[in-house]
């Protein structure tokens, strides 16, 4: 699903409202801490857009932990001084294997890094030190990273979520989502047999009724549509409990099945292993923290995959940065609207 996103406007958003603090960011330290990580993360940003591949993750994944400060800050949930980030609460190791595999682990639940207590918050997983979590698992779970494979390995990658359907009848006993960029061995293979195994892995697909078929009957397959070469499009019903079906109630239940990702909604997909899909700022979290952390510390490793003219990661690792800069704007302003709602 091509998405035209426009960073500029996002910073507007985000500068707007440091003269109306949301959420807890109202006064005091939050505040104050509020409005100076904005600006520092969008003057981070802004540094990243001058400079090439070499520096350019340094600069984007310190921006976003800026940023991430004031997510923070704004939170209702976080009380007393559970909004002040400390340390990373994330790590990054393997360097000496494929890009595709260096492996990220986290700090145990509970603990007041920053990834961790960011990610509770947002309702995402965290996975500790036993569990290792390959850079390739959290780099195919970003809408941005579509075209993009690392390795030539299986896939999961997000599904568009449309609701165009939903606002026809004002009432409807199920609740009917096109769903799109369905990868390419689920279409080849035309089966629902193949469309549920795939499923397995996107928690918020779950329980689906029905689809629609090639043709009449229970035994008709999935009509998935193409809509580009690599990927497909499908129409599928999820039952409304009873009684209820109106516009408000599909929307807030399609809401609750899916994510939302700068203006749209998907179904992300679980690493296997994780207890339940990644919030895709925290997915990106992830993914610069590697990067920057490899450009740190192992420049002579980051400038071999980042030389196009003799690393297949390069274009790839271009594309993800300069994504990074597009996308990431939009993602800190609807979460920071997020979590300053309050109840």
């Amino acid at each position: 699903m091509y998405m035209e996103i426009d960073p500029l406007e996002a910073w507007e958003r985000l500068r707007a409202s440091r003269s109306n603090r949301p959420g807890r960011a109202s006064s005091g330290a939050r505040a104050k801490t509020y409005a100076t990580a904005l600006e520092q993360a969008q003057q981070m940003f802004g540094a990243a857009e001058v400079v090439g591949p070499q520096t350019r993750p340094l600069l984007v994944f310190y921006g976003l932990s800026q940023a991430g400060r004031a997510i923070a800050a704004a939170a209702v949930d976080l009380k007393g001084e559970d909004w002040n980030l400390v340390t990373h609460g994330i790590h990054a190791s393997g360097y000496h294997l494929d890009f595709a595999d260096i492996e990220i682990r986290t700090d145990p639940a509970g603990t007041a890094g920053s990834f961790v207590r960011l990610s509770q918050l947002l309702g995402s997983p965290v996975w500790g030190n036993d569990t290792v979590v390959r850079l390739e698992e959290v780099w195919d779970t970003l809408p941005a990273n579509l075209q993009y494979p690392l390795t030539g390995r299986e896939r999961f990658t997000p599904l568009y979520a449309s609701a165009i359907s939903i606002e026809g009848a004002a009432f409807h006993p199920l609740l009917t989502v096109g769903v799109g960029d369905i990868l390419d061995r689920v279409v080849d293979a035309g089966s629902r047999s193949a469309l549920d195994g795939f499923l397995q892995s996107y928690p918020g697909a779950a329980g689906y009724d029905d689809f629609v078929r090639r043709r009449a009957g229970a035994g008709g397959e999935p009509d998935f549509e193409r809509h580009h070469p690599n990927a497909g499009w499908l129409t599928m019903h999820w039952k409304m409990p009873a009684e209820s079906g109106t516009r408000e109630e599909r929307l807030q239940r399609l809401t609750a099945m899916t994510r939302r990702y700068a203006g749209h909604r998907y179904f992300f997909p679980a690493i296997a292993g994780l207890s339940r899909e990644l919030h895709p700022l925290m997915a990106w979290w992830a993914v610069l923290y590697a990067l920057s952390m490899l450009a740190r510390y192992q420049p002579a490793q980051w400038a071999n995959h980042i030389n196009v003219d003799g690393s297949r990661h390069a274009v790839p690792i271009e594309k993800i940065l300069e994504r990074a800069m597009e996308h990431l704007p939009a993602l800190i302003a609807d979460t920071i609207e997020e979590v300053a709602a309050w109840p």
